[in-house]
């Protein structure tokens, strides 16, 4: 009879299970205890700083502490929340964009209460050391002040300013004042909250209602046309004096030589005689003019 095979005379002890028991066991707590860890950890990416907010025990509320750009463990009732600390610029627009498909385009109208709507873009930047502060005092995330607070102060900077003049005052170039003085507004105020906002302009045109637009194109031409008219007045009235002008310079110029004749008969004598041809006059008389030789 052939020998039994070597595996087959191998058997499992109780002491070798258990061995193994407590291995498998030790594997699942690790796993379980990675993935615990993982759960309760937030990377602070670059260019943002984190918020830590505590919701148990005595010490519950936000952190004064701004948390720099690492991975952190979180505790339990702890959550952080990422400011962006780099100058960005962001855009409140008709269009979809970047942030959603909602329509953000900031609404206002002039003095008489004419409607018009406009794109516009801020650019701004969180202090730091701010950031704690600035979600005590709102409790909204970066993202959720730009939809909210931040673009309800642009809309309320620029509609007034925008409500001190006329729709011609916009249209004709004054846009540019009203957006600055709208900036002023904006950046006075939320500097105070440790954001700097250095820039705030329109995209592209105000958008006007189209009555208003031809009306516009209409007073445009108009006054291009005038300007062309007064311009040909200009003109001709230019050259009427430019021929008054040379008319009294030859008149003026005859005048003196005329005189200067009158003053000195010899030169018509000697005219004559530079002109005469040397052929005597066949029929004479007294009115015969003739050029004297003495």
């Amino acid at each position: 009879m052939s020998p039994e095979p070597a595996f087959a005379r191998k058997s499992i002890t109780p002491t070798s299970f258990r061995n193994a028991m407590v291995i498998v066991a030790g594997v699942l707590v690790l796993m379980t205890g990675g993935c615990q860890i993982l759960s309760h950890s937030t990377t602070v990416e670059p260019g943002n700083v984190g918020v830590k907010i505590k919701t148990l025990g005595s010490g519950a509320g936000v952190s004064p502490e701004a948390l720099p750009a690492r991975w952190y463990f979180r505790g339990i009732g702890e959550r952080i929340v990422q400011y962006p600390v780099i100058q960005r610029t962001y855009s409140y627009t008709r269009e979809k964009d970047e942030r959603g498909n909602e329509n953000e385009e900031i609404t206002f109208s002039d003095n008489t209460g004419l409607p018009m709507t406009a794109d516009v873009s801020v650019t701004m930047q969180v202090n730091p050391a701010s950031a704690p502060n600035l979600y005590q005092t709102y409790r909204l995330t970066f993202d959720q002040l730009l939809d909210g607070p931040i673009r309800n102060d642009v809309r309320s900077a620029v509609a007034a300013e925008a409500e001190k003049v006329g729709v011609e005052t916009l249209y004709s170039g004054g846009r540019q004042m009203v957006i600055q003085k709208a900036f002023a507004r904006v950046a006075g105020k939320w500097s105070k909250h440790g954001v700097t906002v250095s820039q705030m302009d329109w995209i592209g045109s105000i958008r006007y209602p189209t009555a208003v637009i031809d009306q516009m194109q209409r007073k445009t031409q108009l006054e291009q046309e005038a300007l062309a008219a007064k311009a040909l007045e200009a003109k001709e009235t230019a050259l009427a004096n430019a021929a008054v002008a040379k008319a009294k310079g030859e008149a003026e110029a005859i005048r003196i030589k005329g005189e200067a004749l009158r003053s000195n008969p010899q030169v018509l004598q000697q005219q004559a005689i530079e002109k005469w041809d040397g052929v005597l006059p066949k029929v004479t008389g007294s009115s015969t003019p003739f050029v004297k030789i003495d």
